[in-house]
């Protein structure tokens, strides 16, 4: 199993749960993060002052998957997420070494 790590921009989360969606992804979290990345952040002009944005505001999705679904959950992540200009985000793949549904105890990939 891996953990997909998904950071993208707050507007494309629709699409990006859509085409989940249409890959069979059953479940995921999301969190509100700040970050950057190589581009340091931007400026934006706020009644005649300029302010510089260090950390722009991204939502981070963390998604479970079996081994053998994990190049079609990136590519519908990829396709969705992306707008072709800087900041569009990265995904992070991280092996899982168990999972256990508190609930039933189950194991393995029945618990995702």
């Amino acid at each position: 199993m891996k953990k997909l790590e998904c950071i993208i921009r707050p507007f494309k989360l629709e699409e990006v749960k859509e085409a989940l969606t249409n890959v069979g992804v059953q479940g995921m979290t999301i969190s509100e993060v700040r970050g950057f990345g190589r581009s340091r952040g931007h400026t934006e002009l706020y009644r005649g002052s300029e302010y510089t944005i260090e950390f722009v505001p991204k939502l981070k999705l963390e998604i479970v998957v079996a081994d053998e679904k994990v190049d079609e959950v990136i590519e519908a992540v990829q396709e969705a997420a992306t707008t072709g200009k800087i900041g569009d985000g990265k995904i992070f793949v991280v092996s899982i070494e168990e999972t256990i549904r508190i609930r039933t105890g189950e194991r393995g990939p029945a618990a995702i």
